[in-house]
């Protein structure tokens, strides 16, 4: 062999260890991501029962077994089935049992029956989990960076999936909790323990007025830009001509809602959507969801157990109707989901998220006397009055991951900026969330905009 030959050898072998070396790191990384958010699901089930996991209190609700193995289902139905050649699932009957809503995946047991299916066990939903995860470590820590490209794209989509899931499971729990009157304890909260309802007084604290912050007519670029993960409903880009407004300077609290229920809110058809006035009277409602009246005082069940409502946390639980209702009776309107995002530009990306482990919308800490927008992330999902449609442009991808989002743009309104029981990772300006106008079980809140005077 040359010299020359055997120079051109060894610059192949170390050109080769470099990719295998690159390979090796970008695995590790994305597998070290994949598992903290896998391991924050297990964190977030710590303190539970087999008998609280099994529990389906309404068929919006999913047991948290179900939760567990859906999540898994994702990861081996759309990466280890597509990836692992002649990869055969240990028990295919889970493809039937943990899909929720991906038709093209194939056939799916009835959302509103999965608090009857009692096998397979919390334990064996566990197992499942752990033993999708090691196929996944082993798929990953031999791929090269062809692979890589390929299956990185659905890791990273399988990872905010889970992390959705893990906010849904925090508010089924709840409504499963607040279901026994023995009203357990999720978590006692980092700020706040709590203790038997009988052994608490309540004393409500009050906020300040809300102001208005003013936001002249521009044109904006809506949606997200293309650098980071993003779900497929928060594009394409494109520019919105915004109207003047104004946005209310934080959300509205328990203690001004109280106000509006003292002023017979509940009974004055003139506030409500007809539809909206239809759910009240039926469902009759009085109040936010986990809301009761105990000697003429307001208490609420949380996540860390039965307590008196503080007047000055952000209100929560309540549904569309509500909020607009709310904002007829105060003078003002919901913000269109394009005022949010605008004037959540500047608006930095903090507040009260899954990862406080307080579980509950908190006070703001921020003084009474700054003149920006406070608590636009975190504590509350803040509904919109824009109906979730797709942008201009939007093409769902094909396939069942393209099922993702598009096949819900009717009959639902927008809500932005996360909640308590958000990853803060997860989040961002963009986000587009949506449920129907009835419910209530997630935490949903109220922001007031209104238009020029």
């Amino acid at each position: 062999m040359s010299l020359a030959s055997a120079e051109a050898e060894t610059e192949t072998v170390a050109a080769e260890q470099s990719h295998l070396h690159s390979s090796a790191a970008r695995a590790e990384r994305l597998l070290a991501r994949f598992h903290q958010v896998r391991n924050f699901t297990d964190a977030l089930c710590a303190g539970l029962e087999p008998e609280d996991c099994v529990v389906q209190s309404m068929p919006d609700v999913s047991p948290t077994k179900w939760h567990l193995a859906h999540t898994t289902w994702f990861f081996e139905t759309f990466i280890l089935k597509k990836f692992v050649p002649g990869y055969r699932s240990e028990i295919p009957e889970y493809a039937y049992l943990f899909n929720s809503y991906y038709n093209a995946a194939g056939d799916m047991h009835r959302r509103d029956l999965r608090g009857l299916i009692s096998r397979p066990t919390v334990r064996e939903a566990q197992r499942y989990r752990a033993s999708i995860d090691s196929h996944i470590d082993t798929l990953l820590s031999n791929a090269d960076e062809k692979l890589l490209d390929e299956i990185e794209p659905i890791l990273v989509l399988g990872r905010h999936h889970e992390q959705q899931h893990q906010e849904l499971l925090v508010t089924d729990i709840k409504h499963v909790f607040a279901q026994n009157p023995l009203y357990p304890v999720f978590r006692s909260g980092r700020a706040r323990h709590s203790v038997r309802a009988e052994e608490r007084t309540a004393t409500p604290t009050r906020r300040g007025p809300y102001r208005f912050v003013d936001f002249e007519e521009a044109t904006v670029a809506i949606g997200h830009d293309g650098h980071g993960f993003a779900y497929d409903n928060e594009g394409p880009r494109h520019q919105a001509l915004i109207p003047a407004f104004s946005l209310a300077s934080r959300p509205v609290t328990n203690g001004e809602y109280i106000t509006f229920i003292e002023d017979n809110g509940y009974a004055r058809p003139e506030f409500w959507l007809s539809l909206g006035w239809v759910t009240v009277n039926e469902q009759s409602w009085q109040a936010p969801l986990y809301w009761t009246k105990r000697d003429d005082a307001w208490w609420h069940f949380t996540l860390s157990g039965f307590r008196p409502v503080d007047e000055a946390e952000p209100l929560t639980h309540v549904s569309y109707f509500e909020a607009d209702a709310y904002a007829n009776w105060a003078g003002a309107r919901l913000p269109t989901e394009f005022e949010w995002e605008r004037a959540a530009l500047d608006c930095p990306i903090d507040g009260n998220f899954v990862e406080n482990e307080n579980f509950h919308p908190r006070m703001s800490t921020t003084s009474e006397g700054d003149q920006g927008l406070r608590q636009m992330f975190g504590d509350v999902w803040e509904w919109t009055r824009s109906a979730y449609s797709p942008y201009p442009g939007y093409r769902a991808a094909p396939g069942a991951l393209g099922e993702y989002n598009g096949k819900f743009m009717c009959n639902q309104y927008v809500l932005r900026g996360g909640s308590c029981a958000t990853s803060r990772n997860h989040i961002r300006r963009t986000y587009r969330n949506f449920f129907q106008p009835e419910k209530r079980w997630q935490f949903t809140g109220i922001r007031l905009a209104r238009d020029p005077e």
